[in-house]
């Protein structure tokens, strides 16, 4: 029965047996023989990269020396650590990777009950278990964990260092490294025979690539003074000889035969090579001239006073730094009242000239700008001297010029007074007396002279500050430089009115706006700031109008046809447009709006209304509420179009602001401000008593309808109070707003019947209209204020009338919305980036599904 028992079949592992036995080879050696073949590498990178040849002799034969007691210690280490493996090896290695070992259990042999049926039985089944393990089996892949015996690296240094040396070097210098250090014999030297090589290096400043001697055909070199020329010679000593007389270091022709010359040339001379393959050449030095600069014209006051005087400046190579000096000019100042005394300083001001951050300096056209304002000379006759510096060191000065120090002007008696009074203190403090003196003399009267009681409190308190100095110690520096401080500030109240607070909330407002923008704040935030933008502004336009009013518009006319004039409707149109653009999400042209309303408010000028043109503005500004007001119209019917194809989109949006708000629906944040925004909630019946009214879609329409009505019938109030103006721009405007008038009518009646599709195209008649409305408005007011004042009249011109400055760009500093932001050379590059940015977002799996939903229709429509 034991004999006729079929013995368990064989299982074939010696594929699996072969590359486990050929990865304990790979992971032995590499165990075993690393800081060999380390070394070898090192070694092949080095002479790879030539270095052996640039290097001294010295260093590489000690670099050889190291790469012996390396490979020796490779070696050592390799014999201590290297075992070869064997065919048991890897069978063993594959049966520790099996579950209890099959196959060693395999490879036994019954220990008892080897004539026992039973037995055997049980022997031949685990034999056979044992075997279907043993099919399971997989080849073992090498270990090669190095990073214990090798924990700096060493191997990948080598072998970083090969791969580099064998894409610079070359292998084929395998065959230099027998010439190290063995000397060239005779007839190897006959062989190579004497030879020579050159250059030529300008002065790096001058920006003049280097001359490689042996390659130049001329005979004539034309080479800046302080150009290095760099000789070699090769071969026997005195075989080839140098003769220059370029360099003065001799009065005579030198001979020189050393083997690596150097010299700067300094004069016009010769230059010879004698002996095999020499040269001469006649060296032309060119001499490095100093600077030029001069002024390109008058100096003149920039904005807000600042100081601004043109030059140009010329140079062979470059001009590197700059500076004008301003002198007081006292032979030509009128030495009366508080200039009597002596200055107390006549230091030159010194002030460094712009030089251009972009392109080549050698010969360029740059404007001083500076303010001396607050400076005791401020608008007193000086002398101003530029001076310009090169590379070289060498400076080239203009001669003195006769100006007046431009500064700021002031139109009020009171406050160039007092500029005056702070003039006198900074330029002699020994004025104390006679300044306190006319002080309280200001102060005597001041119904009539201080429009605010706070100015008067300000100078009271200056004068009794000063009087105290006076009588109790006298002045010192810090008491002048802070009385000096309260004057100026004293003097721009009073000159300015309110007009540098308001500006200065206007420049706050504008920076956070613009903070707000880079760093992606909420809907709400930014609606929050453009609303105390727009407060701030309007602030700041009603002091300004203001100042000019009391001004008369002094020293105006001779800058009217250069200076750009703005409109209050047309600061509210950009600001309009900057809104737009943040609530389609395009927050880079909004910031890049911002930034053009920013440059323009500084140089603004408000467009003054004369008789009948006040009204006409009133009207204007009430066509522009208006106008805004039906914008938030349309798009809250819209968005209640949007949702009726697409119920959940409001959802995620805005459900839970409806609900703490009443009803009020998305579009009234759209809807203009002020006015507007206040006729908007009476549509809406105010109070908000119906939470459910943003949910009931027949209940929402009647509100839109209802407040389609309201701003028809405003419309209507507004086109009865229009100015009479004549003229067939008048005409149009009535004609204009007439129409406006029947499609909103149209439009209500569309939202009563819950038609919003006709409803929105109604309203966008009506907006159509409103703005031909405005336009022919404008010129009409246009026409009749240049039949009233003239040229003047040109200047008047509002939100409908010419747009633009005398180089053809917008005078609201961008584009309306009616125009294209971009020219037409890049509309199709700009459509591009578009589609691929639309493309982008489609395919985050991260965005909404709404929001996806919304992406992939507009890459179906476009």
């Amino acid at each position: 029965m034991t004999e006729n028992r079929p013995k368990p079949e064989r299982v074939d592992l010696k594929d699996r047996v072969l590359l486990t036995y050929l990865g304990l080879w790979a992971e032995r050696l590499c165990a075993g023989f690393w800081p060999l073949w380390s070394a070898l590498l090192a070694t092949f990178a080095f002479i790879f990269l030539g270095l052996h040849e640039v290097l001294p002799l010295e260093l590489v034969w000690g670099f050889f020396v190291l790469v012996a007691v390396a490979l020796a210690f490779g070696g050592w280490y390799a014999w201590r650590r290297f075992l070869r493996p064997s065919a048991e090896d890897a069978l063993e290695r594959i049966d520790a990777s099996l579950p209890g070992r099959p196959i060693r259990a395999v490879r036994d042999k019954q220990a008892i009950g080897a004539g026992d049926a039973s037995s055997e039985a049980i022997w031949a089944e685990y034999q056979r278990r044992m075997i279907e393990k043993i099919r399971s089996a997989r080849a073992i892949p090498p270990k090669v964990r190095l990073a214990g015996v090798d924990p700096f690296g060493l191997r990948y240094v080598a072998l970083l260092s090969l791969a580099v040396s064998l894409l610079f070097g070359s292998v084929w210098r395998l065959g230099t490294v027998a010439e190290i250090g063995t000397p060239l014999t005779g007839s190897a030297q006959a062989a190579l025979g004497p030879s020579w090589e050159g250059w030529v290096e300008p002065p790096r400043y001058t920006g003049l690539p280097s001359i490689y001697l042996n390659d130049t055909d001329e005979t004539v070199l034309e080479l800046p003074e302080g150009s290095e020329v760099t000789l070699r010679l090769y071969g026997a000593a005195g075989e080839i000889t140098v003769n220059e007389t370029v360099s003065a270091q001799l009065d005579a022709v030198s001979s020189v035969a050393a083997p690596e010359q150097g010299f700067a040339v300094v004069r016009d001379g010769a230059l010879e090579i004698a002996g095999a393959g020499g040269r001469r050449w006649d060296i032309v030095a060119l001499p490095d001239t100093a600077p030029r600069v001069e002024p390109m014209g008058p100096a003149e006051t920039a904005a807000a006073g600042t100081f601004s005087m043109p030059f140009e400046a010329l140079d062979d190579y470059g001009v590197a730094g700059g500076e004008a000096v301003i002198a007081l000019d006292l032979a030509r100042l009128d030495r009366r009242y508080g200039l009597t005394l002596a200055p107390e300083s006549e230091a030159s001001l010194i002030v460094p000239l712009p030089l251009p951050v972009t392109g080549a300096r050698n010969d360029f056209e740059e404007t001083l700008l500076e303010d001396f304002s607050q400076h005791p000379w401020a608008n007193l006759p000086v002398t101003i001297t530029f001076s310009a510096t090169d590379e070289a060191g060498q400076t080239g000065t203009s001669g003195p010029v006769e100006i007046s120090l431009a500064a700021r002007k002031f139109f009020n008696p009171v406050a160039a007074a007092v500029v005056e009074l702070r003039r006198d203190l900074l330029w002699n403090r020994d004025n104390g007396p006679r300044i306190a003196q006319l002080l309280r003399a200001i102060s005597h009267e001041p119904d009539d002279l201080f429009k605010r009681e706070t100015d008067y409190l300000r100078l009271r308190v200056i004068l009794r500050r000063l009087e105290a100095k006076i009588a109790y110690g006298g002045l010192d520096d810090d008491t002048v430089s802070e009385l000096s401080a309260a004057l100026w500030d004293l003097a721009l109240n009073l000159e300015d009115g309110n007009l540098s607070d308001a500006l200065e909330r206007m420049r706050e407002a504008q920076d956070k706006l613009a903070e707000a923008l880079r760093n992606g704040a909420s809907e709400e935030e930014i609606a929050e700031l453009m609303q105390e933008l727009r407060e701030a502004t309007d602030e700041y336009m009603q002091q300004l109008a203001q100042q000019q009013q009391q001004e008369g518009q002094e020293g105006e006319q001779g800058e009217q046809g250069e200076t750009m004039q703005l409109s209050q409707q047309d600061l509210q149109d950009m600001m309009d447009r900057i809104q737009e653009l943040m609530e389609q999400g395009r927050m880079a042209e909004a910031e890049q709006a911002l930034r053009e309303f920013q440059e323009m408010m500084e140089n603004m000028r408000v467009t003054q209304s004369q008789s009948g043109q006040g009204e006409g503005q009133q009207a204007m500004e009430g066509l522009a509420d208006t106008l805004r007001e039906q914008q938030g119209l349309s798009d809250q019917a819209f968005r209640d179009l949007q949702e009726q194809f697409n119920p959940n989109a409001r959802a995620g949006e805005s459900g839970e602001n409806e609900g703490r708000n009443g009803g009020q629906g998305r579009g009234e944040q759209h809807e203009g401000q002020g006015e507007g925004e206040g006729r908007a909630e009476q549509g809406q019946n105010g109070s908000g008593e119906d939470d459910s009214q943003g949910q009931d879609g027949g209940s929402a329409q009647q509100s839109l309808a209802e407040r389609q009505q309201a701003l028809r019938d405003e419309l209507s109030r507004q086109a009865q109070g229009l100015p009479q103006m004549g003229g067939e721009a008048g005409e149009a405007a009535r004609e204009a707003l007439d129409n406006a008038g029947r499609a909103m009518e149209q439009a209500e009646s569309a939202l009563r019947q819950n038609d919003l599709a006709e409803a929105i195209d109604r309203q966008a008649e009506a907006m159509e209209n409103l703005r031909d409305g405005m336009d022919s408005l404008g010129e009409a007011m246009a026409q009749a204020n240049e039949g009233q004042q003239g040229q003047d009249g040109q200047n008047a011109e509002t939100a409908g009338g010419e747009s633009t400055d005398p180089l053809g760009r917008n005078r609201r500093g961008f584009s309306s919305a009616d125009e294209g932001m971009i020219g037409d050379e890049d509309v199709y590059r700009r459509a591009r980036e578009l589609l691929d940015e639309i493309r982008r977002r489609t395919g985050e799996a991260d965005r909404s599904d709404t929001e996806r939903s919304y992406l992939e229709r507009l890459l179906d429509r476009f």
